[in-house]
């Protein structure tokens, strides 16, 4: 069991959001409870290249509804791209969910492109081996089901280690040396919350044929009763790996 935060040193955290609605979600009281000082910055207004960011403990790259190859029309993202660079190089600790784990990725040198799949649903992964032996083995559990809603994926980055897939995906997440780790889908996500991405995602769920009340439906079903589980074994897992090697 964590010590209370009082008997522990207070670390940095820094969350790159890049909409409003998609934040740390259930990640936040996770953080709070092992003695992170977390900080929102918003990753398209924001200076990324204050030194607070590239020296925090923990960096974590949220998601949002733009593509990594779309810089041209969203100038931030190569910015984004380089203070990954740099942390990655320097083996800080890094977490990127959704677009962050493809920012990850063409930050480690690898490609990023749209998929030929939608995946906006709640469905499982399949560990590999060494995913089994991760954070992620939770997972594994009978049921055990996860946010997907993204439709961009990824090559595996040279040096990296592939943590799970799925037939619609080969790499779902992957883990980089000690300190990085990436997810193609979502554990962060509070079902109790999820009303706001409906509203924030309307036009693509619409464009997709996506139900509302369907995806509703499910979130109820499958994620309400594991969702808060699973998050604070996950990420109270590898926030103790990475503390030990502070």
């Amino acid at each position: 069991m964590l010590p209370p935060p009082s008997d522990r040193r207070m670390r940095s955290a820094i969350a790159l959001r890049h909409v409003a609605f998609e934040d740390l979600g259930l990640l936040a009281p996770i953080l709070a409870a092992g003695g992170w000082d977390c900080a929102y910055r918003e990753a398209p207004t924001d200076d990324l290249t204050d030194p607070a960011i590239d020296e925090a403990n923990l960096l974590i790259v949220l998601g949002g509804p733009i593509g990594v190859y779309e810089a041209d029309a969203y100038p931030f993202l190569a910015r984004e791209i380089a203070l990954l660079e740099r942390r990655l190089a320097r083996g800080r600790s890094t977490l990127g969910i959704c677009l962050g784990s493809q920012l990850m990725a063409k930050a480690l040198g690898a490609r990023v492109y749209p998929g030929g799949i939608k995946e906006i649903d709640w469905g499982n992964v399949t560990l590999t081996e060494a995913g089994m032996r991760s954070c992620l083995r939770p997972l594994a559990d009978a049921g055990a089901a996860v946010l997907h809603w993204h439709d961009d994926t990824f090559d595996l980055p040279a040096g990296a280690v592939r943590l799970a897939g799925n037939a619609a995906y080969e790499n779902q997440a992957f883990a980089y040396g000690n300190r990085g780790l990436a997810l193609q889908f979502h554990i962060e996500a509070d079902p109790m919350r999820l009303e706001t991405w409906f509203v924030g995602h309307t036009m693509e769920l619409s464009a997709a044929g996506i139900s509302v009340p369907e995806l509703r439906a499910a979130t109820a079903a499958v994620a309400g009763r594991q969702a808060s589980e699973h998050a604070t074994r996950i990420f109270g897992d590898w926030l103790r790996q990475i503390d030990q090697l502070t």
